[in-house]
């Protein structure tokens, strides 16, 4: 699969953000369910006027319910499209967009560039308080409510056992034909001066529900159900265990997305199509 633009054609970034609580996820879905793809979609064909849909390449397909405030996204659009509406397209995005996506950047992207394939990593903040009260309600769309007392330290040694380049299957969805290797980089929490506390998670990218059930297994670390070294030993087993549970999506933003320097697109783009496995020793890193 070539990320060369057809002649006549200009591929156009975007970077846009969205309150997720009222979409089925990013990506179109047959029927009349809500999604941000196709509301973005749909507003774009409007604005340029063009007679048909042009589709969308995001670099995470956020599900259910999930929000995203550095979500990035490419389109090709005919250069004459491009020329006519580049200086009033994000304003005209504005006026039709709803309330809940908003598009905050049009630019013409570097040669090579793919908004899904050449991103390095992913940067995803899962938020959630302890506070025995509940909730803030002005925050109650975004922050997890967790009845029982947090302890960080708890988590954050958890977390350390489950950095580096290893098989998440025992943490995600499977799906037929796609590989569950991946890098984690960063796995942080912090609690903010107002008690929220928020899990930082970096990674080259995410398998399905990863992010929510590696919050789901620390949860019950930190509030003292299970021993910091049990999440790594379910890491290890490989497969699914019925203590991980998937915690809902509300608390889960796609914070940011890395790129590499333009003169590297071309290839992180066919490193990213790799199909990736792990070393013989099967023990991954760090």
């Amino acid at each position: 699969m070539s990320d060369e633009v057809r002649a006549g054609q200009v591929r156009v970034r975007l970077d846009l953000a969205y309150d997720g609580s009222d979409f089925s996820g990013w990506a179109r879905q047959k029927g009349d369910r809500r999604t941000v793809q196709s509301e973005v979609e749909d507003a774009l064909q409007v604005v340029t006027r063009a007679a048909e849909r042009r589709e969308l390449t995001v670099a995470g397909r956020t599900d259910a319910g999930v929000h995203a405030r550095g979500q990035v996204a490419h389109v090709d659009l005919p250069e004459e499209v491009w020329a006519e509406h580049r200086e009033k397209l994000l304003r005209r995005l504005a006026g039709r967009l709803p309330h809940d996506v908003r598009v905050f950047r049009v630019s013409e992207a570097p040669p090579h560039f793919n908004a899904r394939f050449s991103a390095i990593w992913r940067r995803y903040v899962y938020r959630v308080t302890d506070h025995p009260g509940g909730v803030d309600p002005l925050q109650r769309g975004h922050v997890l409510w967790h009845n029982w007392p947090l302890d960080e330290a708890a988590m954050n040694e958890a977390a350390a056992g489950l950095l580096g380049e290893h098989d998440f299957a025992a943490y995600c969805k499977q799906r037929e034909g796609a590989t569950t290797i991946r890098t984690l980089r960063r796995l942080e929490w912090t609690r903010r001066p107002d008690g929220v506390l928020e899990a930082t998670v970096l990674a080259d990218a995410f398998c399905h529900n990863m992010v929510r059930s590696l919050v789901g297994a620390m949860l019950f670390v930190g509030d003292g159900h299970r021993l910091p070294s049990w999440p790594a030993q379910v890491l290890a087993a490989g497969v699914r265990d019925s203590a991980v549970h998937v915690v809902r999506p509300h608390g889960l933003t796609l914070e940011e997305v890395g790129y590499p320097a333009d003169e590297l697109l071309a290839d992180r783009n066919r490193e990213a199509r790799n199909r990736r496995t792990l070393p013989a020793s099967g023990a991954g890193c760090c």
